[in-house]
């Protein structure tokens, strides 16, 4: 699933481009109806040809919500970049683009709008020449322009397509097992409660999923998930995702805080970052400036530290430490936007280097910038969990082979990593060592992984609560893990105690089947009717009649009944009397016939002929002729 995000100067026509697109109108509020301008962000989604449905954040345009704008623009996958053909770029534009580039937005379309305003093809192509020099090293320098008409339809088609091909290239969000969910609207419904919104990334949530807000630290608990007005039980990384949560008010959260899993994010006041001040920017950035820093959908006064320089000039890049006056979530390698507070401008951006710095830097210590210049190509503990983190569970030969680091390099980290609790190592070999065929996964992806799969076993009992366990290979296809890495799982989860596997089936540790007593009722009138004729009992569709199919497999599958055939079941005391009795016979005479059998047991042919080719069929008796003898 993916997620674009408009962008473009004010009266361009992004809102309008959106309602011809989707048939939603983004401009949600009153006011921006009024003034026929978006003010705050916008949402609505569109279908692809492929059958895809994404999600659309439309931004506004005017200079005076610029803010807005940034809180709607991060995590998307690709950039709508909207320019009138009767205008081409404007200042907004310049800006917007600056941002796109700056956030490295991984792929985008130009919308050229409007062009039923212009009657000279010609302009068009000017235009476009414009736009194309504009784009120039940037983001979206191989970006299709597609000309287009809200009002006419003109292009809509071709937008769409264009749109479609370049999410084509776009691989699905990892779910790395801490999922994050950037809230940028809060809101109440009459017998739901808080709602809040965003674009998820990182991992899923599930209702009834046990959540954090940071960096408050309120707890909550997912009451109910939406993506795209659909309810659903998981909402998966890159959706946009409404999420309905317990206990909490809407003056509990806001703009900016992040819905987290409990224990997987730690919010931070200090963070080192490395940055690139624009080339338009007319002064250089100085140490101590207060700025506004913009990351997700979060706006935070902060003031920089200079590291290693007295003045960063435009166009080039540095180190900053920035000390926020509100903490936030964040991990290596986010994207962020640096604006100056007033008069409102946008400074620069760049990446999360260290989310969690031990303190306040020496700004000229050799050491804390070798440091960063090393943290900014990751350290090995770092890029193997890192690594870890898309692949889910792999080898240690995969891990390394990822990660381009040497073995000895890796071997020590991942030691390191093991003696810390960060990765799971499965000892299939029996010898505890990290060799290359041992699989391993990071302690966060195996905590999601578990919580899973016991999940499915619980809902499983719950749902069939007759039957003794949910079948492996079922349970497989719902966890949709590779063969080895599930195996591997169910042998530890089941030394762990958390489950018991019983043949072709998995069952919660200690699970036993408990019948109502509406079921103890009809167990027992069917039971007196084995009592009655043990040797010539009621059939198996004569049971299914009585109990129905599930009441008649959980008798099964408690040892209770025991068939012989497709037709033929008795007790499973009267089967060990029966099997017990022939034995005896054989063992004084050697050979037995189904009539002598018969006649033992005082029962029809139909019976005995089930009975006997059952034990054959066991290798218990083997037949020769028209009697038997024990193989």
């Amino acid at each position: 699933m993916h997620v674009i995000g408009t962008a473009g100067h004010v009266d361009h026509g992004k809102s309008s481009l959106v309602q011809a697109l989707t048939g939603t109108n983004p401009d949600r509020l009153k006011e921006e109806r009024e003034r026929e301008m978006t003010i705050d962000l916008g949402f609505a989604w569109l279908s692809l040809p492929s059958g895809e449905d994404i999600g659309i954040v439309d931004v506004p345009g005017h200079r005076d919500f610029i803010e807005n704008m940034l809180a709607g623009i991060g995590g998307i996958d690709a950039v709508l970049f909207v320019i009138a053909a009767d205008e081409g770029m404007m200042p907004q534009s310049k800006e917007h683009l600056a941002i796109v580039d700056l956030l490295q937005v991984p792929a985008g379309v130009v919308a050229l709008t409007k062009i039923d305003l212009i009657d000279d093809p010609d302009w068009l192509d000017l235009v476009e020449e414009d736009i194309r020099s504009a784009l120039v090293n940037t983001a979206l320098q191989d970006a299709p322009i597609v000309r287009v008409s809200s009002r006419t339809r003109q292009g809509i088609t071709e937008l769409i397509n264009s749109l479609s091909e370049c999410l084509s290239t776009r691989p699905p969000r990892p779910d790395l097992g801490r999922p994050r969910l950037p809230v940028d609207r809060v809101f109440t419904m009459p017998g739901f409660g808080t709602i809040v919104t965003g674009t998820l990334s990182e991992g899923s949530f599930h209702v009834g999923d046990e959540v954090n807000i940071q960096p408050s630290g309120l707890t909550s608990r997912v009451r109910g998930l939406q993506t795209h007005r659909r309810k659903e039980d998981t909402a998966i990384p890159g959706s946009r995702t409404a999420v309905n949560i317990s206990g909490i008010t809407v003056e509990q959260v806001k703009r900016g805080d992040v819905i987290t899993l409990p224990g997987t994010y730690q919010p931070s006041h200090l963070i080192d970052v490395k940055f690139r001040l624009l080339p338009d920017i007319l002064q250089p950035l100085k140490h101590n400036t207060q700025v506004k820093f913009f990351l997700g959908a979060a706006e935070i006064l902060a003031r920089v530290r200079l590291l290693g320089i007295e003045e960063l000039l435009p166009s080039n890049e540095g180190w900053l430490q920035l000390e926020l006056e509100l903490p936030v979530v964040t991990i290596r390698g986010d994207r962020y936007i640096l604006r100056r507070p007033s008069p409102g401008e946008t400074l620069g951006g760049g990446t999360v280097i260290d989310p969690h710095p031990k303190g306040r830097h020496k700004r000229f210590s050799v050491q804390a910038l070798a440091s960063l210049e090393t943290l900014a190509r990751g350290t090995p503990t770092e890029i193997l969990v890192e690594s870890l983190m898309i692949l889910g569970a792999a080898s240690i030969k995969e891990v390394i082979s990822r990660s381009n680091l040497d073995a000895q390099t890796a071997h020590l980290a991942l030691e390191e990593l093991l003696e810390n609790g960060e990765i799971i190592q499965f000892d299939e070999y029996g010898n505890n060592k990290l060799i290359g065929q041992t699989l391993v996964t990071t302690n966060i992806y195996w905590n999601h992984i578990k919580g899973m799969l016991l999940q499915d076993v619980s809902s499983y009992h719950k749902s069939h609560p007759l039957r003794p366990g949910i079948p492996r290979e079922e349970l497989k296809s719902r966890l949709k893990l590779p063969t080895r890495f599930y195996n591997l799982i169910l042998r530890k989860l089941s030394a762990e105690g958390e489950i018991e596997e019983t043949g072709s089936l998995v069952r919660q540790a200690g699970f036993t089947i408990l019948f109502t007593p509406q079921q103890q009722q009809l167990q027992e009138v069917l039971l007196k009717r084995f009592a009655d004729l043990p040797f010539s009992p009621p059939s198996i569709k004569d049971c299914l009649t009585e109990v129905g199919e599930e009441l008649f497999s959980a008798l099964v599958d408690t040892g209770v009944l025991k068939p012989v055939s497709t037709e033929v079941v008795f007790r499973k005391h009267d089967y060990d009397r029966m099997l017990a009795d022939t034995l005896d016979m054989l063992d004084k005479k050697s050979t037995i016939t189904a009539g002598e059998v018969r006649d033992h047991f005082n029962t029809s042919r139909r019976y005995v002929l089930a009975f006997l080719e059952y034990l054959d069929s066991q290798g218990i008796t083997v037949r020769e002729g028209d009697e038997r003898r024990v193989k």
